[in-house]
């Protein structure tokens, strides 16, 4: 993806903050939106009927709220209906939702009441720790993933929605634990905003305290601008106009240390934050490979080879992704681990991802049918693979090629994810690599990657070799195949 420098210097710091878990996702409505939710205006369009109002002529809508509840005796059982009903819909979560989820954000905040964002990472196996009550704040979800900071309510209990005037006046009072967090989380972290309108008034209390506070050290936070369109106005000095507007915004955010990232289009968006993705896995390595024998090498050398791979990805800063493969998986485990603790460093689950299959069948089930969704789910995390050996005993007796070998390769394939095949070991990585070298319309990339470490069986030229293609695979644009 060809980038111009300002958004790709916000990929970079995007990636270096995601590394070292220090960014967070703010979601306003425009996030919800594109899964066909109504914004603000849309969900009090029917007060401002009621009201005989012109919801396109009101710019407050708090005030506009704040009105019906004043008319109705400060009864919102209607503006509670209209939550309840409007965002408890079933959607389903877009595609900025679901490239979110798979990111390891650990920290979320939102001002919309709907569940996309909890349902898109508890899709993706994550464990979300929603918080929406006062009380919620001193409790820990054991085992959590992320954290999802829901600032003004949820869908589940409309009655307590920051919506209205008297909402916001009493925030700072009846929400005041929330409005600290959100100011730590400011001061500690680098927001990433999407679907925000920064008009809300909560936020722009925090912010302006941030950078009272903070003014020549605060943090550097992001948010995205879709820049004027003239296809948008009737003439050009409207077009002009709001131009000019925006302009002054936009240099109105630098006071709180928010850059601006200019769009045409909404997708963009979306697409941006899948070179996130696409990078950050580029990081991240997956070694498939099951050997109940080592062919040309002894085990003693096999094992002490993949031991220094493993090892040697994880002081280059590589993460490593593994299904703890007949007679490879002890041996990779055992290298990155050595690596991580043996030179001080901490363990972190981002650094070794471990899938060992279940093998006995002792609830009369068979596990196969679950083998390609779990094996889908393991390589997804990962930028390039590592195909290495590939056999195993029959109930036979008898040694065999790895058929789930065949089916990762098939699956990353799929997947767009840059394939090494260690001809060299034989077995399954060889059969794979005479298959796809016969095929005349492989993309030359791939070819090449493919190619580059058969004919050897030198370990030490191998391994040397090997490091060289992941580092060549890992500079490559994210393929796709049909």
């Amino acid at each position: 993806m060809k980038l111009n420098r300002e958004k790709e210097l916000f990929v970079k710091a995007v990636l270096k903050e995601l590394e070292e878990d220090n960014l967070a996702i703010f979601a306003g409505a425009g996030l919800s939106v594109g899964a066909g939710f109504v914004d603000w205006r849309g969900m009090l369009r029917p007060i401002a009927d009621e009201l005989e109002l012109d919801i396109s002529k009101v710019n407050d809508l708090v005030s506009l709220a704040q009105y019906h509840c004043n008319e109705n005796g400060n009864n919102r059982s209607k503006i509670n209906d209209i939550i309840l009903n409007e965002f408890s819909r079933n959607v389903e979560i877009t595609s900025t939702h679901s490239v979110l989820s798979a990111l390891p954000i650990s920290t979320y905040w939102t001002t919309n009441y709907d569940k996309l964002i909890e349902s898109a990472l508890e899709k993706r196996g994550k464990c979300v720790d929603v918080k929406h009550t006062n009380e919620h704040l001193t409790l820990t979800k054991r085992g959590r993933d992320t954290v999802l900071y829901k600032m003004h309510g949820d869908v589940d209990f409309p009655s307590d929605a920051i919506l209205t005037k008297d909402d916001y006046e009493q925030y700072h009072l009846k929400m005041e634990q929330y409005l600290s967090a959100l100011k730590g989380d400011l001061i500690s972290k680098t927001f990433v905003f999407i679907g925000f309108s920064f008009t809300d008034p909560n936020l722009d209390y925090i912010l302006s305290r941030v950078r009272i506070s903070y003014e020549k050290n605060q943090r550097q936070h992001f948010c995205f601008i879709r820049v004027e369109n003239k296809n948008d106005y009737e003439n050009e000095a409207d077009f002009e106009y709001h131009s000019r507007r925006q302009e002054l915004f936009i240099n109105d955010l630098k006071r709180f240390g928010i850059k601006a990232i200019k769009i045409k289009e909404y997708f963009e968006i979306t697409d941006l934050l899948r070179e996130v993705e696409s990078r950050y896995k580029r990081k991240t390595v997956f070694i498939s490979g099951a050997a109940y024998e080592y062919g040309q090498f002894s085990k003693q050398d096999a094992l002490f080879f993949l031991h220094k791979l493993s090892a040697g990805l994880i002081e280059s800063g590589f993460r490593i992704v593994s299904g703890f493969g007949l007679g490879v998986g002890s041996s990779i485990i055992s290298g990155a681990l050595e690596k991580i603790y043996m030179h001080g460093g901490k363990y972190s689950p981002e650094q070794l991802i471990l899938r060992p299959f279940p093998y006995d069948e002792t609830t009369g089930v068979d596990l196969k049918k679950y083998y390609t969704q779990y094996r889908t789910d393991m390589i997804s995390h990962a930028g390039v693979a590592i195909f290495l050996f590939g056999n195993k005993l029959s109930r036979t007796d008898d040694v065999v090629l790895s058929d789930g070998m065949r089916e990762e390769f098939e699956i990353c394939i799929q997947q767009g994810i840059p394939v090494i095949l260690v001809g060299a070991t034989g077995y399954m990585a060889k059969t794979l690599l005479d298959e796809y070298l016969s095929e005349q319309e492989l993309p030359e990339g791939f070819v090449a990657l493919l190619n580059k470490l058969d004919g050897t069986n030198n370990l030490s030229e191998m391994e040397e070799l090997l490091f060289h293609t992941i580092k060549n695979a890992c500079e490559m644009e994210r393929l796709s195949y049909a």
